[in-house]
């Protein structure tokens, strides 16, 4: 499936082993479609909860 440029932008983003093996872990539990999925995801609860916070 292509990217819609429009709305998406790609990134290349480099994580340790152990934090990989973490978002694998997550991504299987949450029985997400991908990798990618699941990184989106912590991200966008990770920034709610951030925001949440301040």
């Amino acid at each position: 499936m292509a990217v819609d440029k429009e709305k998406n932008v790609q990134v290349l983003v480099t994580f340790p082993k152990e934090v990989i093996e973490k978002i694998e872990e997550y991504w299987h539990d949450q029985k997400l479609k991908n990798r990618n999925e699941a990184i989106r995801e912590l991200v966008v609860n990770g920034l709610k909860k951030v925001k949440k916070d301040s």
